[in-house]
């Protein structure tokens, strides 16, 4: 690497830093005063940051490439609680840089490889045959791009490989119910987790870098009811009993909970119930854990949007 910069998490207000970072987003805005200017979303391993290119319009915005790594002079400020860079200088960084941009990425803690070998021994613990046949198919429809999708585009598990990790972490919490309540069907707990969110294959389109946009079909319909439509047709070339295939159904249709959130029904079974929480469990976890990782204990984060723009603290214990 030729060029090392100030990583995202160590900028501090009032600083004049030099950086290296991938350029998510970019949109072109006026003042107030109608002056061109462009709003833009930089990140690295550590974290995001926006940033502000004053004085910048149409030419200079069509000439700024998405998805790649930059070189960033700028002065750190506080906007709204958040910091925000006002850039002095940018340029696309080196060919020689940019073939690092890997290790700008934030990516699951865990291998992927071997996230998805013990996801597949989850698999094989489903002892309702037709259940696990069918969960089987939909895995390896989509095994190659499960190594490295992110669980969405912004919010939770938005990092390489972060859906696998996303599912992995929902199981384990799944089979750790179980020693409580005897009374759950883990063959439908687990085909739950599994299936649940796996249209965001689809949803999503990434490379593998785990960096995605919406798609067209995931931007009209949503993995709700593509997972639906896809559990249907599996479930159909397989031969698998109706009330399987329907009870699936209902926990990717039930899994938001609320209709403002993209479910036509609330759940209404057990398994279908615990899916929605543990879902809600494992996210609320990585969004703490994401937004308080560089936080010194005793201090505060800075408004997280996903949490209602609470300010999370880190205990000093």
């Amino acid at each position: 690497m030729r060029f090392v910069g100030v990583p995202i998490s160590d900028l501090k207000q009032g600083e004049t830093i030099n950086g290296i970072y991938i350029l998510r987003k970019k949109e072109l805005k006026e003042t107030s005063s109608k002056k061109p200017y462009i709003d833009i979303l930089f990140s690295d391993n550590s974290g995001e940051v926006q940033a502000k290119l004053w004085d910048a319009g149409e030419e200079v915005y069509n000439g700024l490439q998405l998805n790649v790594l930059y070189y960033v002079n700028a002065k750190v400020d506080c906007f709204k609680d958040l910091l925000q860079l006002n850039i002095n200088k940018i340029r696309i960084a080196d060919p020689e840089d940019q073939k690092e941009i890997g290790n700008f990425v934030p990516s699951a803690p865990i291998p992927a490889e071997e996230m998805l070998d013990e996801i597949y021994g989850y698999v094989s613990r489903i002892s309702n045959h037709d259940i696990r046949r069918l969960v089987q198919k939909l895995l390896k429809d989509k095994e190659e791009q499960l190594l490295y999708y992110p669980a969405a585009k912004s919010l939770h598990h938005s990092i390489r490989s972060g859906l696998l990790y996303h599912l992995l972490r929902m199981l384990r919490l799944s089979e750790k119910l179980k020693e409580v309540y005897a009374e759950i069907n883990l063959d439908l707990l687990y085909a739950g987790v599994l299936i649940h969110d796996l249209s965001k294959i689809g949803e999503l389109e990434s490379n593998e870098l785990g960096i995605s946009e919406y798609s067209k079909e995931g931007q009209l319909l949503g993995h709700l009811i593509m997972g639906i439509c896809e559990v249907e047709k599996a479930g159909e070339e397989l031969g698998i009993p109706e009330e399987i295939i329907l009870l699936l159904k209902h926990m990717i249709a039930s899994h938001h909970y609320e209709p403002e959130y993209g479910s036509p029904k609330k759940p209404m079974f057990l398994e279908a119930e615990l899916l929605h929480f543990i879902d809600i469990i494992d996210a609320r976890v990585y969004d703490y854990e994401n937004h308080l990782k560089n936080i010194e204990k005793g201090n505060f984060s800075d408004p997280v949007w996903s949490l209602d723009r609470r300010k999370l603290y880190k205990p000093d214990l």
